[in-house]
C-alpha cells in the first residue's frame, strides 16, 4: 500500500513539474498579454487579468491550461475549464470566451492546438477507432481531465520551439501523439467528429462550413437540409445538438463578428458593415449588433479602440512590445 502511494505521489510531482514548465515556457515566448501563433496552428496566450467577452469563430481545436481559467460560452452553454482539464472544440464554431482566472502574479498562460482533419483522419484509422459508433448529435465543444500523458506531450511540444531545427520533424509526431491519445479518452467521439467520414455528423458539418462560406447570403435552412439530405426538422434538430444553436443564430453571429472586425479596421461605418454582412436594414443590423455585444455599433467599437489603446500605452511604459490588438475577430 506504501509503495502505491509512493507512486502516485511520484505522479503527483510529475504533472505539477510539467505543468510548471508549460506556464514558465509560455511566459518565456510571450512575456507581455496578448496572443501568439508560435508555429503554424500552435497559439499561445497571456492574459494578467480577467478578459473578456472575446467573440471569435474558432477552428477545431485542444486547448490546454498551464495556469489560470477560462469560460467558453457556446449558444446558451457554458463551458469552464482550468489547469486540470482540456478543452476540444471539433467544428469551426462562433464562440463567445472570457479569462476568468488571471492575475499580475499569476497570469492566464495557455496552448491551442489546431487539429487539421487531414492529420486527425489516419490516426483514427491506425488507432481503430474511426468506424466505432458515434452519437451523431453529439454536441461539439466539452471540457474533459487532463491527464499526465496528454500534458506531457504538450510540454515536449512547446518545448520543441526552442530547438527549431528540431521542430519541423518531431513536432507533427507530437501533434499526432496528442490525438493518438485523445482517441484513447472520453472525447474520442469528437475526434471523430473532426475527421467527419459518415453519419448525420459529417452532413452537419458540411453545413456548418457552407453557413461560414455563404454567411452574407439569405439563409433558406430547407436548402442546407436539403444539401445535408436531412428533413427540416430532423436537419434543425441535429444542427442544434451539435452547435448548441439553431441555423439562424448560428449566421448571425458569423455576421456580427465579421461586421465588428470591419468596423474596428475602419474601413467602413456602420451601416456599410452591415450591408457587407447581408444586413438590408442599418436599423436592424444596430439592434442585433447591440444584442449580441451589449451596445451599438460605434459606441463598441470606440470603447474596444479605448481598450486597446490603454492597453498599447501600458505596454509601452514597461517598455515592451505589444503582440495584439483588441479585436472583434479574437480567436479563443
Amino acid at each position: 500500500m506504501g509503495s502505491k502511494s509512493r507512486l502516485e505521489e511520484r505522479e503527483l510531482d510529475h504533472v505539477r513539474a510539467s505543468r510548471d514548465e508549460l506556464a514558465e515556457r509560455i511566459a518565456r515566448h510571450l512575456p507581455r498579454d496578448g496572443i501568439l501563433e508560435a508555429a503554424p496552428g500552435v497559439f499561445l496566450y497571456r492574459f494578467s487579468s480577467p478578459t473578456g467577452p472575446f467573440h471569435g469563430v474558432t477552428d477545431p481545436s485542444f486547448c490546454v491550461i498551464a495556469q489560470g481559467g477560462k469560460e467558453v460560452l457556446l449558444g446558451k452553454e457554458r463551458y469552464r475549464y482550468d489547469e486540470g482539464h482540456y478543452l476540444l472544440v471539433s467544428v469551426g464554431l462562433p464562440v463567445v470566451g472570457s479569462v476568468v482566472e488571471a492575475s499580475p502574479d499569476r497570469p492566464y498562460l495557455a496552448v491551442r492546438i489546431v487539429l487539421d482533419p487531414g492529420m486527425v483522419t489516419p490516426v483514427l484509422i491506425e488507432a481503430g477507432v474511426l468506424g466505432s459508433q458515434m452519437d451523431d448529435g453529439i454536441k461539439a465543444i466539452a471540457v474533459s481531465r487532463l491527464d499526465a500523458s496528454l500534458l506531457d506531450a504538450v510540454v515536449r511540444l512547446i518545448r520543441l520551439l526552442d530547438a527549431r531545427g528540431d521542430y519541423g520533424v518531431l513536432a507533427p509526431l507530437v501533434v499526432r501523439e496528442i490525438a493518438y491519445r485523445l482517441t484513447h479518452g472520453e472525447q474520442a467521439g469528437r475526434l471523430r467528429q473532426i475527421a467527419v467520414l459518415s453519419g448525420r455528423a459529417h452532413r452537419i458539418a458540411r453545413a456548418i462550413e457552407l453557413l461560414r462560406k455563404d454567411y452574407r447570403k439569405p439563409l433558406r435552412v430547407a436548402d442546407l437540409a436539403r444539401q445535408a439530405g436531412m428533413s427540416v426538422s430532423t436537419f434543425h434538430h441535429d444542427f442544434k445538438a451539435v452547435t448548441a444553436m439553431s441555423p439562424l443564430q448560428f449566421q448571425k453571429q458569423l455576421r456580427l463578428q465579421e461586421a465588428r472586425r470591419l468596423l474596428l479596421a475602419g474601413d467602413v461605418d456602420a451601416a456599410r458593415a452591415g450591408y457587407r454582412v447581408g444586413y438590408a436594414e442599418a436599423s436592424h443590423f444596430s439592434r442585433e449588433y447591440k444584442k449580441l455585444f451589449g451596445e451599438p455599433p460605434i459606441r463598441d467599437v470606440e470603447r474596444l479602440r479605448g481598450a486597446a489603446e490603454l492597453l498599447a500605452d501600458s505596454s509601452l511604459r514597461r517598455g515592451g512590445r505589444r503582440l495584439d490588438r483588441v479585436s472583434g475577430g479574437v480567436r479563443t
